[in-house]
């Protein structure tokens, strides 16, 4: 039995983003293939891989089992295509980047992009965790820079405010607070939230922790260890709701809306910073810091 790389990405894409119609936009092929061609895998596993339904493609207990599975197959041979690459690139250096912010849009897609564009002869290497992940990585200089919320500062780490996201709370088609003028943090005190357990999602657990708790009661937060992307995809089934920055709007979610959420200040935002350790004297570090002095001058 021979199964294909391509074959395991189809059915991972898939799972995360629980529709052969979305994977197949995704894929830029037509959904009738996708599908003929994770059904090929099944029957070639003698599995069933999803529950297909008009609501989308759920996987199966044992299919949650082989798309782990075949995820990590996808991350090794990436890591190794990668590696691969870095044989041909790097003659002015490596820099290693943290994030734990959405790479759909916004300003940290277009800062990495404008560094790729700018240094083509650098290797530059990224790596999403949740901010404090990024600090023991920076303390342990695995990376040379992150960006991450504010107010993460340590010991030997410096800090520099670069820019700030609206945050906004995704909401699927139907939902009553699609019929308020605003959204006020009050109006979210009885929903049920979804967050990602990586990247940007501990703080957005927490911050809604904070700005819900009150009166005896606590904010209803669900946490799946999953990706921001995979949390929004799932949101358009109606059972919860969740919160991103503005980033998250880079991609077309269908039947999933976008609200800001405001508070007594105005549209409520989230402040992000970059962090390095002050003893690293990196060349490729020192051009990021031009870019950004450039971008979002003090």
């Amino acid at each position: 039995m021979t199964i294909e790389v391509r074959q395991l990405r189809y059915a991972v894409l898939t799972a995360d983003t629980r529709s052969f119609s979305r994977a197949a936009t995704a894929l830029n092929m037509k959904q009738a293939t996708l599908s003929l061609r994770v059904t090929q895998l099944e029957d070639k596993l003698g599995i069933k891989l999803f529950t297909r339904s008009t609501r989308g493609a759920e996987p199966t207990e044992m299919g949650q089992v082989f798309l782990e599975s075949a995820r990590r197959i996808i991350t090794d041979i990436d890591n190794l295509q990668t590696t691969a690459r870095a044989v041909s690139y790097g003659e002015q250096g490596r820099l290693a980047v943290g994030y734990s912010s959405s790479l759909m849009a916004g300003n940290l897609k277009q800062t990495f992009s404008e560094y790729l564009t700018r240094f083509p002869d650098v290797q530059f290497d990224g790596e999403e965790a949740a901010p404090e992940k990024l600090m023991n990585a920076l303390q342990s200089r695995t990376i040379d820079v992150a960006v991450a919320p504010a107010g993460m500062e340590e010991g030997g780490i410096l800090a520099r405010s670069v820019w700030s996201d609206r945050l906004m709370v995704a909401l699927q088609s139907g939902h009553r607070l699609l019929e308020n003028d605003r959204i006020y943090w009050s109006d979210l005190r009885r929903e049920v939230f979804v967050v990602p357990g990586g990247g940007i999602g501990p703080t957005l657990a927490n911050l809604l922790a904070a700005r819900l708790t009150g009166q005896g009661g606590r904010p209803n937060i669900i946490v799946q260890n999953t990706s921001l992307e995979s949390v929004l995809s799932i949101v358009s089934v109606g059972r919860f709701i969740s919160i991103a920055t503005e980033a998250s709007q880079g991609v077309t979610w269908p039947d999933l809306h976008f609200r800001d959420i405001h508070d007594q200040n105005g549209t409520t935002r989230l402040e992000f910073s970059v962090y390095w350790r002050e003893d690293n004297d990196n060349p490729a570090l020192q051009r990021f810091f031009t870019l950004i002095n450039e971008r979002y001058p003090v």
